[in-house]
């Protein structure tokens, strides 16, 4: 993954290998041997991997790739460890709550699906014997997803300590759509269907959370309405957690977390209102099959926040649009329409 970002942001200048490792100061051995994966960018020193991101822009690549390299590398160390390559240290979905850069980065590696932020983005491929998405072959492809299964059934075995990887690994399953492995996954989240019934927070709220979304995912939305429901309103601790996970997941919160504690945090702290704005406002045009969800926190965010849509900028007005859209036509809880109605009326009031 991490080559294949490096290599379409060397096109995206564009210059050729041998150019690119000259203004690198590297040999075009190293270049391409990162590249091609032969060698893992990241196994480079920080200090060296570090100029190479500032380099990068300066020779004029795509800016809107470059950031990429970092959920390359974190997808890259997740399926090394489901091909069984020796990685260090714990399992990779075991050791930090992994982002949606990190989940879109492995949907690309496993179907093919572009990351939403780079379409349109990507330079046209060149003519040659070179890939135009980073697609495992079908028989890693296979390998890597039995993996995550035997994964997900071992962790669970663990109980507490084996907490976060069962949730990171069975969330991945979610995305091999073989009508074998899709049986698998509905019948291992319903197993888990016990922690939707509890109410507002608790310590298995974020697990509630990923098994109601991958249902979701998987065309069960209702787990994900009475998530809302339940685990969700009128609970300030779970309402909080929601907000936090948002924030780590679309971004907003720069440092990693190694557990899910940092979700329990009331005081909201420690990332930027705006930018979970942004990428909430951005999911509700791109995710319909979640819109609940995004409604619910769209509004949680706005109450939160009351000075936000005053910051918002240029991105109320097509955020306003959007809601005004969903309110005429969308089949809409009563719970979201009620709460796009509330959001609605303080971005016009606010314009």
């Amino acid at each position: 993954m991490t080559g294949f970002v490096l290599r379409r942001a060397r096109e995206s200048v564009p210059l050729t290998q041998a150019a690119m490792a000259e203004a690198l100061g590297v040999e075009l051995d190293t270049l391409q041997g990162w590249e091609s994966g032969r060698r893992p960018l990241a196994n480079v020193r920080a200090g060296a991997l570090l100029e190479l991101r500032r380099r990068l822009p300066a020779l004029g690549a795509d800016v809107n790739l470059v950031p990429w390299l970092d959920a390359a590398m974190d997808a890259d160390r997740i399926i090394a460890a489901g091909l069984g390559d020796d990685v260090s240290g714990p399992h990779p979905l075991a050791g930090w709550v992994h982002t949606r850069d990190t989940a879109h980065m492995l949907a690309w590696a496993l179907n093919g699906t572009t990351p939403p932020a780079l379409t349109g983005e990507l330079p046209k491929p060149r003519r040659g014997p070179v890939a135009a998405a980073p697609q495992l072959a079908p028989a890693d492809r296979s390998v890597f997803f039995d993996h995550l299964r035997s994964t997900t059934e071992d962790a669970a075995r663990q109980g507490g300590a084996g907490a976060l990887l069962h949730r990171q690994a069975l969330y991945l399953a979610s995305y091999d759509h073989g009508p074998d492995a899709t049986a698998w996954t509905k019948q291992t989240l319903h197993r888990r269907r016990d922690v939707l019934a509890r109410r507002g927070w608790s310590p298995h709220w974020a697990e509630a959370r990923s098994t109601a979304t991958a249902l979701a995912r998987l065309g069960d939305p209702q787990p994900l309405l009475d998530f809302i429901d339940r685990a969700l309103v009128d609970d300030d601790t779970a309402e909080a957690a929601n907000l936090n996970y948002w924030a780590l997941w679309l971004g907003a919160m720069p440092v990693p977390q190694a557990d899910d504690g940092f979700m329990r945090d009331r005081a909201l702290s420690g990332w930027d209102p705006v930018t979970l704005l942004r990428g909430l406002a951005r999911g509700l045009h791109l995710a319909p099959g979640y819109v609940d969800l995004y409604a619910h926190s769209l509004w949680a965010l706005l109450t939160a926040f009351g000075w936000l849509p005053q910051a918002a900028g240029q991105l109320g007005g097509p955020l306003r649009e959007k809601v005004a859209e969903l309110l005429d036509g969308a089949e809409l809880s009563e719970r979201s329409r009620r709460e796009l109605a509330r959001v609605h009326y303080v971005l016009d009031h606010n314009r």
